[in-house]
């Protein structure tokens, strides 16, 4: 028989996977749920295929295979009860560290606990049989592919980790209905393979080329690691891509937000969008919405957990390495300093920082104009809380002196919490000022916190207050969109907590020990701002600042250049 592969995609991936990674050999049951997958590894000379009826037997065959080679071992059952033999070899391998690849074959997970015939549940294997169990969807979008090629690469690359052990891996199948064309695939199409360097590995080889290290929210950095990703940046062409939560103030910065965000120029025109390799490195990014906008031909992930996650959807190696110890090994050796890129990337955001500065006096009063007044002044030393969404963003368009760390709940990235986090670091620091930026829907969820008995009088708290959630007002949000002027009633959550009054925060807060201010004006701010920057106060300090919906609107406009 001419030998040919499935036109199932998930198949597809996964048997491309498995050569890409050496894996060859395979203990096959018999059954029709396997046989897409079997039909089209059978007559591929690649792979060493031995037969085992009972699936029990076949599970303790791959374990003895895998001791005498110290190789993967492929198992392939069918449907209905078939997998649950596999769970005593299964255990077996799990203790003895065993790198065995049990792969299930299913019908859809859509049809567990309709009656349908040979369908059962696999998704909660017992914990010692398997190290991780995920599951290879049928592939009918884009993200259905990204989401096999994931689950393949961290199935494969998980056998052989930390010691390694089984893996389990769901594979959904449609049989391929329509026979005629169901193993008429001749090559197998393009599939990427994601590789995992650890200590002692041999690492690859970083192109000549534009590199971007991006940062996405960050505990501080000490100096040693500054300097290791100056040097990797200075002798690699390299720049580093920030926003206020990265936390990295030394060589080769640039704010990215602002640059990207530029409605008025033309991608191509703008180098942070096109790399050739961006290396990544820290947690969720405040910036969500411009790291989209983000291109490199391949992104390397570097960090401790070597977790894969791949926020770029092209990521070819993760390194399971601590970031210092990645950025010195890139840099060592080398001495030709190449800084064309940063250049490059410098000046393109001096020239729109420049066109920016000249238009705040033209701005309307609004959270843009308040954070260009308020972040170039907060005191040296002091630490800022930012609230999510429309806060952080629009406070990365303003920067802060190097010395300011600044923290925001995008961990969880929900409304709840700054306030109480600022409170955190108070009393932590508490000889350094410690600052909350907000908006009242996320001050108001946080309210209770201003009762608690421990706070100090370092605490300053900056509410802007537009009487709803602007990020679902903004002209160009997906809600206002569909809902236009209507988002008010539910999406947007206007009309809540006093409807802007200019006397229930006041009350509150000054009844609870804190000292109030408020602006609702660009000429009453400039009067008060002052109080509220200064280092010397007995009380703990409340700003408020009152905003409307239009002029945040005509700002960010002003500042995206529309």
């Amino acid at each position: 028989m001419e030998h040919c592969y499935t036109n199932e995609r998930n198949h597809q991936i996964l048997i491309a996977l498995l050569k890409a990674h050496n894996i060859k050999y395979v203990v096959a049951s018999p059954g029709t749920t396997n046989s897409v997958f079997v039909g089209s590894i059978q007559n591929d000379p690649y792979f060493t295929i031995f037969s085992s009826v009972d699936e029990r037997s076949a599970a303790y065959i791959a374990c003895g295979i895998a001791h005498e080679k110290g190789e993967p071992v492929i198992l392939s059952c069918t449907g209905a009860t078939a997998a649950r033999n596999y769970m005593s070899g299964a255990t077996e391998a799990y203790y003895s560290k065993l790198p065995i690849l049990i792969l299930t074959s299913s019908q859809d997970n859509n049809r567990i606990g309709h009656l349908f015939a040979q369908v059962t549940d696999r998704t909660a294997p017992p914990k010692d049989v398997c190290r991780l169990s995920l599951k290879l969807p049928n592939v009918y979008t884009k993200d259905d592919e990204w989401e096999c090629e994931i689950n393949a690469n961290r199935a494969i690359l998980e056998l052989k980790r930390h010691g390694g052990g089984p893996v389990h891996l769901n594979l959904i199948t449609t049989y391929c209905y329509n026979h005629e064309t169901s193993l008429t695939c001749r090559e197998l199409p393009p599939t990427r393979v994601i590789k995992r360097i650890t200590y002692g590995d041999e690492a690859p080889a970083l192109v000549k080329g534009k590199v971007a290290v991006f940062i996405g929210s960050h505990q501080l950095f000490d100096e040693t690691s500054i300097s290791a990703i100056e040097k990797f940046c200075e002798v690699n062409n390299g720049v580093v891509l920030c926003d206020h939560t990265s936390n990295y103030f030394g060589k080769y910065r640039i704010p990215f937000a602002i640059v990207i965000n530029q409605s008025s120029l033309n991608k191509a025109n703008i180098p942070a969008y096109d790399m050739d390799v961006l290396v990544h490195i820290g947690e969720v990014s405040a910036e969500e919405g411009a790291m989209r906008m983000i291109h490199s031909k391949e992104t390397w992930r570097v960090s401790p957990d070597g977790e894969i996650k791949d926020t770029f959807r092209n990521m070819s190696y993760v390194f399971e390495l601590s970031e210092q110890f990645f950025f010195e090994m890139y840099a060592d050796n080398k001495r030709q300093i190449n800084k064309t890129y940063y250049e490059e990337c410098k000046d393109k955001y001096e020239k729109i920082i420049s066109q920016r500065q000249n238009q705040f006096d033209k701005m309307p009063f609004s959270n843009v104009w308040v954070a260009s007044q308020i972040a170039p002044q907060i005191p040296s030393g002091s630490t800022v809380v930012l609230s999510i969404l429309n806060t952080i963003r629009t406070w990365n368009y303003s920067e802060f002196r190097n010395n300011i760390k600044v923290f925001c709940p995008v961990g969880g990235f929900g409304i709840d919490g700054a306030t109480s986090m600022m409170l955190g670091v108070s009393l932590a620091n508490p000889n350094h000022l410690s600052f909350c930026i907000t908006g009242d829907l996320a001050f108001f969820y946080d309210l209770n916190v201003l009762g608690n008995r421990h706070v100090h009088k370092n605490l300053r708290i900056l509410l802007i207050n537009n009487g709803c959630g602007f990020e679902f007002k903004k002209s160009y949000a997906m809600a206002h969109r569909l809902l236009g002027d209507e988002v008010d009633l539910y999406v947007a959550a206007a009309n809540h907590f006093g409807q802007k009054s200019h006397f229930l925060v006041k009350h509150f807060a000054e009844d609870l020990g804190f000292e109030y201010i408020s602006a609702s004006d660009k000429e009453t701010f400039i009067e008060v701002k002052n109080r509220f920057l200064s280092t010397e106060s007995d009380k703990p300090i409340l700003f408020e600042v009152f905003v409307n919906n239009e002029d945040e609107d005509v700002a960010l406009d002003v500042i995206h250049n529309r």
